[in-house]
């Protein structure tokens, strides 16, 4: 049985690394406002990361996505592995990885090597994210499972969270997925329902609310349901306060809201630049409708601190 209790008992360390000074004008475009200033941490942990994923011929969505908190995390030797290649069937306007109708087939290999390089590391909550394969049947959803299987079978102790794309509505995909309970599953709607034919390439907002509402229902109740959307798009407010209702009403356990931030001069531009209090009143908005566990910040993406995460709410139970 999952816990809800207040989760600002969950994150405090998460809020306090992302406190961030308010500024009142959201509107201000071209220079980064102060709170998306950062140091950058010093050593060379990020080169092992990197390294170790590379010499296995795995990718990670840090590095394909432009992840802005990519250094910080590799630093930490940490790293969220993309899975299926590296090209997308999908070209979304907000995301910089390669786009390919025809990508190649998956890598045999892959899970072994993912298992590998996750033990390398020493991870103990491991994720893994995947382009959109929409040139599989399955979506890719059972490479997906073997990944899961052969993580299990390297590293008993670890917990999983997968990142899955919609399947194209496939759900007999899905509970492939499901099938292998993985600790966290996780399908980002990643903007309001009014954007999302802007912002993302064949998902549609319909779709991945019902696979979000197929996932509670199917999967093990010990199972969390994540979800995630970024602002700075030309959402409104109140368009995220209705995005909140319509996840709480999915049954979402944690939901993560971050900046849009610009990957390439192809991608959308950002008409926004939110700040810390905003994202404070997001995440106050949403505990006050019942969402258990909500992580809202600047720099927060669907796998940032996702470890840190998962360890205070488990610690709860």
């Amino acid at each position: 049985m999952k816990n809800t209790s207040n989760p600002l008992r969950v994150l405090p360390s998460l809020q306090r690394k992302n406190a961030l000074p308010e500024n009142p004008d959201e509107n201000s475009k071209g220079r980064f406002p102060s709170w998306l200033h950062r140091k950058l941490p010093r050593g060379k942990t990020s080169e092992f990361t990197s390294s170790t994923t590379k010499e296995r011929n795995l990718y990670t969505v840090c590095e394909e996505a432009k992840c802005p908190n990519r250094i910080e995390c590799f630093s930490r030797k940490t790293a969220t592995f993309l899975a299926l290649g590296k090209s997308c069937t999908r070209a979304c306007g907000f995301c910089d990885i390669d786009f390919n109708t025809s990508p190649i087939a998956p890598d045999p290999l892959e899970p072994d090597n993912i298992a590998k390089a996750a033990e390398q590391l020493g991870l103990r909550h491991i994720v893994i994210t995947m382009v959109a394969r929409d040139d599989l049947e399955d979506g890719g959803a059972e490479h997906i499972a073997k990944i899961i299987r052969a993580i299990r079978a390297k590293i008993p102790s670890c917990t999983i969270e997968v990142l899955t794309s919609d399947f194209h509505g496939n759900h007999e995909a899905l509970n492939i997925v499901l099938k292998e309970n993985p600790e966290v599953f996780n399908h980002n709607v990643e903007t309001i329902q009014r954007l999302t034919p802007t912002v993302r390439h064949t998902a549609t907002f319909d779709r991945s609310i019902t696979l979000l509402e197929h996932a509670k229902k199917t999967a093990d109740s010990r199972i969390f349901i994540k979800s995630g959307c970024m602002v700075g798009l030309g959402e409104s407010d109140e368009e995220i306060f209705e995005l909140l209702r319509t996840l709480k009403q999915c049954s979402c356990d944690i939901i993560t809201i971050g900046q849009y931030l610009q990957a390439s001069k192809n991608k959308l531009r950002v008409h926004r630049f939110v700040s810390p209090q905003t994202f404070t009143s997001y995440q106050e908005y949403g505990l006050s409708i019942g969402i258990p566990h909500l992580y809202c910040a600047p720099f927060v993406r669907s796998s940032y601190n996702a470890d840190t995460l998962i360890q205070k709410i488990q610690e709860t139970q």
